[in-house]
């Protein structure tokens, strides 16, 4: 089980990463880019999404992306105008981009395990 620290530990490492190298936005992905007609947002506010994601936004990772061979993928979820956002992220390759692999509509209903309810 991964804990809250090392959660932490890699949205730091990503927002350095991505401050220094952009962050790649897989909008080749159909339902990426659709994410963005059905939420209403410019590509500007995901990626303000993507770089203010935090440790209870967490669903699961580190998981090693065999596809892209990207290195270790990391899943979030955020509410944005009230719809559920899956985000899979990477750090990509040495020396150049983090990559967003996903940012769409969740298909599923997800768990936080670090997520407070709120009262």
């Amino acid at each position: 089980m991964v804990t809250e620290e090392q959660v932490k530990a890699f949205l730091e490492q990503f927002n350095i990463k991505a401050q220094v190298f952009g962050i790649f936005f897989r909008d080749d992905r159909n339902k990426n880019r659709e994410a963005l007609l059905q939420l209403d947002i410019t590509p500007m506010q995901r990626e303000l999404i993507v770089k203010n994601l935090q440790a209870q936004d967490y669903i699961e990772g580190p998981v090693i992306d065999t596809l892209n061979t990207a290195g270790e993928m990391w899943v979030f979820g955020k509410d944005v105008k009230e719809r559920e956002v899956y985000i899979k992220i990477t750090l990509g390759y040495e020396n150049g981009q983090t990559i967003c692999i996903s940012f769409h509509i969740a298909e599923h209903p997800m768990h936080y395990p670090f997520k407070t309810i709120e009262k």
